[in-house]
């Protein structure tokens, strides 16, 4: 059966023998050059009234027309069943419904979508909709209504200033007992200046941490934090309040943490923000995580790797099955390395499935699954449905037990490239990690192709490093750098300039250390070896540790060897020693 098609509301209201059809063609004109709908022209012009116009928009959706003018609709309110602050925020009348159970809200615009999201949000109950007449509600709400609500809110206000394309997610409001309000632009400049400030500062996460008598604000810039500024404590409910509103999140909640996501432009880009909020001792605690698309897309040899082992991790990662692993702490690079590698692989020949926790950077061409526990989509059952999508690469956000283990190592064993993660110190230390988690060693030795560790190091800035006259010999013997070397090599240490902020470094880059499975090591897998004795095998088959490749990185002026021996895990080195920083 065809679908009945709607009515303009032109249409209406000519049809109802209220206006001509020449009057609607230069309304409707007028209303495309003024940006504004056609009923607000056609009354303005006084070619309608607001009462035949709200009568036709309620015939064109469907719905119910109440005129608060006369006894029998005015009789209809009950401002009791919701919220003042709702009724004033979204100019709405609750209605008395005489049919039912269920509330009956009367809205001036029923083609205002966003609007309803946010009802929906905000009331528990399920709700009908009436159309009323703007003005007839704002008589009803109030002159404070009038002044909030009556689409004349200045430019600063949060609503109209909150980014709409926040994950399609910014669906929550203002509650009554948060200190903000729609007008306090004040708050929604210093919010937005914190957030730009951080974006060209080259920040990678933003830090908001309430103390006891004031807010505190930190940048992480290149893996250290810094204190940016302190905010008056008596700001801290409405900077927190505008947080979550942005990255869609429950306002009114603030007993249990929560994450959300934030998309703003800056400077010409979209900017991804996820945000976590934990409750603390003096109030919340929020970080933004600066997620910039182009931070994947800056190629291989840009994120550090030495000339050797990119050739060979280009190699590995064009194989047709098998495990690649990515090791090392939170906030090492993982993310970065492997997404860089998906968008190596990222062609139309070939079909790539990703199942993430969470979905941290979105790629054209790439399926890319977001893991929800809370609904029962976990990496298992991604995994499992994954498999029967048919796909060459297979890209699993992290290996954390052994039924996620052993469906990624399937999935190799019968056909596919798996790239996975795994919180380990090192490379080797990944084989007996998955052992220890209950895979069975010849599973691990069969399928695993190739394990890389990884940690970040800060580049010694460009401008104003210079030749290290005097260095520190405690620290080039830490670093295993011999007589010989200093003589042939350049080591650098970091000065301070206005291009990096005083710092000596701009920038970072990684260290890497790439174990290759050959047939000693798989042998040691399978005997369940100790770690000691991987790694001496996987040295002589040519893998160069992460000291070794900061070590190269120092003799080429790179960095500097205090950077390499923070993060190469060396034992003895105490960075409190030197005044490492």
């Amino acid at each position: 059966m065809a679908r009945k098609v709607r009515k303009k509301l032109g249409e209406i209201l000519v049809g109802d023998g209220i206006i001509g059809e020449d009057v609607i063609t230069a309304s409707e004109a007028e209303a495309r050059e003024s940006g504004k709908r056609l009923g607000e022209v056609l009354v303005e012009q006084g070619h309608a009234s607001e009462v035949q116009v709200g009568s036709a928009l309620a015939r064109q959706a469907g719905m119910d027309f109440v005129d608060l003018a006369t006894a029998e609709g005015s009789a209809l309110v009950d401002l009791s069943l919701i919220g003042d602050d709702i009724i004033r925020k979204h100019c709405v009348i609750p209605l008395t419904n005489p049919e039912g159970d269920r509330l009956r809200l009367l809205v001036h615009d029923p083609m205002d979508l966003e609007m309803l999201d946010l009802l929906r949000f905000r009331l528990p109950q399920e709700f009908d909709l009436a159309v009323g007449v703007k003005s007839q509600m704002l008589d009803w709400i109030g002159e404070g209504g009038a002044a909030k609500l009556g689409g004349d809110a200045g430019p600063d206000s949060i609503d109209v200033t909150v980014d709409k394309s926040v994950d399609s997610s910014v669906d929550s409001s203002i509650d009554s007992s948060i200190d903000v309000d729609a007008g306090d632009s004040k708050i929604v400049r210093l919010v937005n200046e914190f957030i730009f400030e951080a974006v060209r500062g080259r920040a990678s996460d933003i830090h908001v941490e309430p103390r006891e008598d004031r807010v505190v604000l930190r940048y992480r810039v290149d893996g250290v934090c810094h204190v940016r500024q302190s905010l008056p404590k008596r700001n801290q409910s409405a900077v927190l309040a505008r947080l979550k509103l942005m990255a869609g999140v429950n306002i009114s909640e603030r007993r249990i943490p929560q994450d959300g996501r934030i998309k703003l432009p800056i400077d010409g880009a979209q900017i991804d923000f996820r945000v976590s909020t934990c409750p603390a001792y003096h109030g919340e605690s929020v970080v933004l995580r600066v997620l910039r698309p182009d931070s994947v897309q800056i190629g291989l040899p840009s994120l550090g790797f030495e000339p050797d082992n990119l050739e060979l991790f280009n190699k590995i990662i064009r194989r047709p099955n098998g495990i690649f692993l990515v090791t090392g702490p939170t906030g090492s690079g993982k993310t970065t390395t492997l997404y860089s590698a998906l968008n190596v692989l990222n062609e139309p020949s070939r079909k790539i499935i990703t199942a993430e926790d969470p979905v941290e950077y979105n790629f054209n061409g790439i399926n890319q699954v977001q893991v929800r526990d809370a609904i029962g989509l976990t990496f298992p059952l991604i995994l499992k449905a994954m498999l029967r999508q048919a796909p060459n690469v297979v890209l699993v956000g992290e290996i954390r037990d052994r039924e996620v283990g052993d469906i990624a190592i399937q999935a190799a064993l019968t056909g596919h490239l798996v790239f996975s993660t795994l919180h380990t110190n090192d490379a080797p230390s990944a084989i007996t990690r998955l052992v220890d988690m209950g895979i069975k060693p010849f599973l691990v030795a069969s399928s695993v192709q190739a394990i890389m560790a990884q940690r970040l190091i800060r580049v010694l800035c460009a401008k104003c490093k210079v030749i290290d006259e005097n260095p520190d010999r405690k620290l080039l013997k830490l670093v295993n750098i011999s007589e010989e070397e200093i003589s042939t090599g350049e080591i650098h240490r970091a000065v301070g300039c206005q291009a990096c902020n005083g710092n000596g470094y701009k920038g970072r880059m990684a260290i890497f250390e790439m174990l290759v499975m050959n047939h000693e090591i798989r042998e040691l897998a399978f005997e369940r070896a100790s770690i000691a004795k991987i790694r001496e095998a996987a040295i002589r088959g040519g893998m160069r540790s992460l000291l070794e490749d900061g070590k190269v990185k120092i003799l080429r002026g790179v960095t500097t060897p205090v950077e390499v021996a923070r993060f190469a895990q060396i034992e003895g080195f105490d960075p409190s020693e030197i005044g490492a920083t």
